[in-house]
């Protein structure tokens, strides 16, 4: 798979997470775009991103409630989204909400980086 052309959407309200995670993206080829809340997700969704990053408790819209509208949009309904989160009932949410993958925070970088391979694997061989 060819990550220099992929875009990926980082949203989490801690920027020092955002910051590390972005810097990772990057130097793995993916171009990355942030944001902080989940209003700005909404916004941002609209340049079409390969795979959504998704923080659960964000100022504004929450993540849960996020990836349910994502998923209700034809737009945007086959975005990738895995949800970053260190609330207890990670799974659960991401389950009931239609994200494709989750991750408990605090997450190791190379347990992050498959579950993002894997995501835009199975995005690109369902289109």
């Amino acid at each position: 798979m060819d990550t220099k052309q992929k875009t990926i959407l980082v949203a989490d309200d801690d920027k020092a997470i955002v910051d590390s995670i972005s810097a990772i993206l990057n130097m793995s080829g993916y171009e990355v775009l942030n944001v902080n809340d989940g209003t700005s997700v909404l916004q941002a969704i609209k340049a079409q991103p390969d795979l959504v990053l998704l923080d659960i408790q964000m100022p504004g819209h929450d993540g849960v409630a996020v990836c349910k509208q994502l998923k209700r949009q034809a737009s945007t309904k086959d975005i990738p989204i895995i949800f970053l989160s260190a609330s207890m009932d990670v799974a659960r949410k991401a389950q009931e909400s239609g994200a494709d993958d989750y991750l408990e925070k605090p997450f190791d970088i190379d347990a992050l980086k498959d579950k993002i391979f894997h995501c835009l694997n199975r995005s690109r061989a369902a289109s």
